[in-house]
């Protein structure tokens, strides 16, 4: 059984430094509570918690790709978050999602894996100049769109429903 992680309340007074409009969200974002909106293109963001955020080709812009699953993801967030002098950050999407609006990013990933795949050869051209791995994150992202996200996804739509971790025995919903 996949657990849930909540880390929101785990913010405490870092809670502050996510000022970003869920209006203003990027789509690349992956569902769940931390979303990159109105971030800056200063590339800090993967400096900080490059195992979670991703920069949009175009602008450089930071969006989360996985949301944090530990303690230590959490503070690696929060660092980001912290760097990024446009406080675009938003943690408030747990009042945002919808299990129906999760299961329609769902059934849209395959715009986001084009996207990846597109934009490979510029992160690539980028990371022999930047050296922040961009582009193995982009493989990684779309690993994760074909692995693990699925199950991930399924235990964010029962906690979205329950607003509690699932147990063993709880029946997970369909994605």
């Amino acid at each position: 059984m996949k657990y849930y992680f909540d880390p929101v309340p785990l913010l405490d007074d870092a809670r502050e430094i996510f000022q970003g409009r869920w209006s203003e969200r990027k789509w690349l974002n992956v569902p769940g509570p931390f979303y990159g909106a109105g971030t800056d293109n200063c590339g800090t963001g993967r400096l900080h918690a490059p195992a979670l955020v991703l920069y949009e080709a175009e602008h450089f812009t930071e969006y989360v790709y996985r949301q944090p699953r530990t303690r230590k993801q959490l503070q690696d967030l929060v660092e980001a978050a912290e760097a990024d002098p446009f406080s675009g950050y938003g943690c408030d999407g747990d009042d945002h999602w919808t299990p129906a609006a999760v299961r329609e990013w769902w059934r849209d990933r395959g715009r986001v894996r084009e996207y990846l795949a597109n934009w490979r050869g510029v992160w690539e051209t980028d990371d022999e100049r930047s050296g922040q791995g961009t582009a193995a994150a982009a493989y990684d992202y779309a690993a994760y769109l074909d692995g693990e996200l699925a199950a991930h996804l399924q235990v964010y739509l029962f906690w979205l429903d329950e607003r509690r971790a699932p147990t063993p025995t709880d029946r997970l919903p369909q994605l």
